[in-house]
């Protein structure tokens, strides 16, 4: 109910303030609840450098998106491939560049082993990220990365199903926009299926250890 000042005006009802011991207790549930979400998101307990998966994750799945070189795939293209999927798009001022750069190193430091691997940058940028764009950006980070880009709904579809978040970041500019996404790695087995991801402050070695282990793995 709305209080009234001396003027009889009414004010907005005071909020109630919480004293030490409840905001303590409130920032202890909050923080337990974003742990258990993430368990149930990807179905491990998160960590620093990479994760694997316990098998109920559900990510990944099929999608139709245009490669950079402006030819309509499927992830029926890539069966029996090893793919290190990343999100991002070009006009990336940082993040980006720097996971992609990591990517590409980890694949370097596994030697012959790492031919094995696909790496993939999805763009969440498809109004400015057309396959022209796509192919002038990936060769500067390895020699095999694919880029992919498509129609806003084939990129939301693929998003989606990897559970990536990303947000148009509105400038002065309006053609100067950022997009804010996750920013994780997924690594994705030759039978199409999710197998772990890698957070963004994964080292290279990390990422390395992570993709020989997998293929060990597989081989073995």
């Amino acid at each position: 109910m709305a209080n009234a000042d001396k003027t009889g005006a009414k004010t907005a009802p005071r909020r109630p303030r919480l004293n030490g011991p409840a905001v303590m207790l409130a920032v202890v549930v909050l923080v337990g609840v974003g742990f258990l979400a993430a368990r149930s998101w990807f179905g491990s307990e998160p960590a620093a450098g990479y994760v694997t998966s316990a098998g109920q994750a559900s990510i990944g799945g099929p999608f139709t998106l245009v490669d950079q070189d402006g030819k309509t795939v499927t992830d029926r293209d890539f069966q029996g491939r090893w793919l290190l999927v990343y999100f991002g798009y070009t006009y990336c001022p940082d993040v980006c560049p720097t996971s992609l750069a990591r990517n590409a190193e980890a694949l370097d430091l596994l030697g012959p082993r790492g031919d094995a691997v696909v790496p993939v940058l999805i763009t969440v940028d498809p109004q400015r990220d057309t396959p022209e764009k796509m192919k002038d950006y990936v060769h500067y980070f390895h020699p095999r990365t694919v880029g992919l880009t498509g129609t806003p709904q084939q990129v939301a579809a693929v998003a989606k199903d990897y559970r990536v978040f990303y947000m148009k970041v509105e400038r002065e500019d309006p053609s100067a926009y950022l997009m804010d996404h996750s920013s994780f790695t997924y690594l994705v087995g030759p039978d199409g299926k999710f197998v772990q991801f890698f957070r963004h402050e994964a080292t290279p070695q990390e990422v390395a250890d992570g993709l020989k282990k997998a293929l060990a793995g597989a081989a073995g």
